[in-house]
């Protein structure tokens, strides 16, 4: 990943309506090559499951966008607009529906790499 702001990772975000009516936490899982990014959204349905989503959008140095679209029981599409930082630890913008309804979302990459993780699972067998 030459770009930190590159979208490949996990993301653990919160989306909210202008009307303050729906405000909801989600998990993201994202690949990104060349610019294009894919992968999937789970998030809290409001009644004890969860809702499943597709991801798929296109970064350009630090603006993202990307469509959010749910499987299963929900069946739209959620556009999605944003900044990421240049760290590549954090992103926020907007989201829209067809029919009008807006919002704002943020999400914040997760802090540990493959690489990092692997590292502590070696210091803790060597520990033992």
């Amino acid at each position: 990943m030459s770009d930190p702001r590159e979208m490949s990772g996990v993301w653990y975000g919160r989306y909210a309506s202008t009307g303050g009516d729906q405000d909801n936490g989600f998990i993201a899982v994202l690949e990104e090559a060349g610019g294009l990014f894919s992968g999937s959204i789970s998030e809290p349905d409001g009644q004890g499951g969860i809702r499943n989503a597709s991801v798929a959008g296109r970064r350009s140095s630090g603006l993202i966008q990307f469509v959010k679209q749910y499987r299963g029981r929900w069946h739209h599409a959620v556009f999605y607009e944003g900044q990421i930082d240049g760290q590549g630890t954090e992103a926020n913008g907007r989201w829209r529906l067809d029919e009008g309804t807006t919002g704002g979302f943020s999400m914040e990459r997760e802090k540990f790499s493959v690489e990092e993780l692997e590292a502590e699972e070696e210091e803790v067998l060597e520990v033992r």
